[in-house]
């Protein structure tokens, strides 16, 4: 309460405030950068509410994080950032509490899973400003020529590998170990056999046995049976396999919603499913979300609410998400996108979003964590790796960073 009062009473007060926010440019040119949709959302801001201005700075991804750590190092912290991660700051007491800025109606429109995720101590530090899942793509044309359906567990998965590979299919199924997103395609495999990177009570949990028993069936039954392609997962990043995909290389991988884009601009035609877990469809799915943040520094506390309100109403949501093909983070806008025939494709990530599991974002850890992942889980599907030893190794790597929290 303190530190809010405290924010109260700073240059916010003087009735003729500009706000500082620095964004991440979803966009993949000029011609939809980021920029255009904060300027247009920023001036219909300013229009409803003088004496408030929004300067608002647009970074790519490679950018911006980088850009705002340097802010905040030289003591300028813009009064908001939208960007990957959020934690440091919130454990720095950097930054305003959610409740603190916005109304209880929009804090409360927020899905519960990326609520959560946001939190540091059950307290919301971290507001999602965009999200998506993954689902199963797959080829139709090749699925159909070769008389398959599309799995929906590991055996049928591995089964239909198996025909696509007898048929000459180059990759049938792309499994992307490699450095670029390494930790979203394990992930996704560790939630579809039962596991994950923490366990219930939020500690790292790594090299768990269902884990274990995930990486042993993925070398065992794909990977050294060559049904992942000629390239070694480790070597194989995110957006090669996208793009083996646009090019009918690859029967089956997991994708979010920009590979509808790319595959529809190169004219394959592509089915999604849920992923499959051991016996069935996985109980759980990866989400992915960015974040919004509000830093306590330039005190314009009552102002970035307003903003933050105004940004979060289900029109403004929905505008950013049909924009860049991206899942809307409140319940207002979902149920909207639910029901419109226009939003089908989208609709069909947004089913998955309720039951999803984030990365924990929330432990200031995870980045570190993050990168050795990235470093090394491609080799437990390597020839004579043993997965359950190289998922010890950055088990132990995530647990002495854990202690340094």
């Amino acid at each position: 309460m303190a530190a809010t009062l405290a924010g109260c009473g700073g240059p916010g007060d003087s009735g003729d405030v500009t706000l500082k926010l620095v964004a991440a440019d979803y966009g993949d040119s000029k011609t939809n950068s980021s920029q255009k949709y904060w300027d247009k959302l920023a001036g219909k801001f300013e229009d409803e509410n003088p004496g408030i201005k929004v300067d608002v700075s647009v970074y790519s991804w490679t950018d911006v994080d980088r850009k705002v750590k340097e802010m905040v190092k030289a003591g300028n912290a813009p009064d908001m950032a939208q960007i990957g991660a959020y934690a440091d700051y919130a454990a720095q007491d950097k930054l305003y509490r959610a409740e603190d800025l916005l109304a209880i109606s929009t804090q409360a429109d927020f899905m519960a899973p990326l609520s959560e995720a946001g939190e540091v101590n059950r307290v919301q530090y971290g507001m999602p400003f965009a999200s998506s899942t993954r689902l199963l793509f797959y080829n139709e044309k090749i699925f159909k020529d070769a008389g398959l359906t599309p799995p929906q567990s590991w055996t049928e998965l591995a089964a239909d590998a198996k025909a696509l590979k007898a048929r000459g299919v180059k990759i049938p199924y792309a499994l992307p170990l490699g450095p670029e997103e390494a930790q979203a395609e394990t992930m996704q495999w560790l939630l579809s056999g039962g596991g994950g990177y923490t366990d219930n009570v939020g500690t790292y949990d790594i090299n768990s046995a269902q884990n274990v028993k995930t990486f042993t069936w993925l070398k065992d039954e794909l990977v050294d049976k060559g049904l992942t392609g000629p390239t070694a997962p480790a070597e194989l990043d995110r957006a090669e396999a996208f793009a083996a995909f646009t090019r009918g290389d690859v029967g089956m991988l997991n994708g979010h919603p920009t590979l509808m884009q790319m595959a529809e601009k190169k004219g394959v035609k592509y089915g999604m499913v849920p992923m499959p877990g051991v016996n069935g469809n996985a109980k759980a799915t990866m989400g992915v979300a960015d974040w919004m943040m509000a830093f306590k520094q330039n005190g314009h506390r009552e102002e970035i609410g307003k903003f933050l309100d105004f940004a979060y109403s289900t029109k403004n949501v929905l505008d950013f998400s049909r924009e860049y093909d991206l899942l809307p983070v409140t319940t207002s806008a979902a149920q909207q996108m639910t029901g419109n025939d226009d939003d089908k494709a989208l609709a069909e990530f947004l089913g998955e979003l309720p039951t999803s599991q984030l990365y924990p974002v929330g432990k200031t850890s995870w980045a570190r964590v993050s990168v050795e992942v990235k470093k090394y889980i491609g080799k437990a599907v390597s020839p004579n790796a043993d997965p359950g030893s190289i998922l010890t190794q950055i088990q132990t790597k995530a647990a002495t960073e854990a202690n340094s929290e």
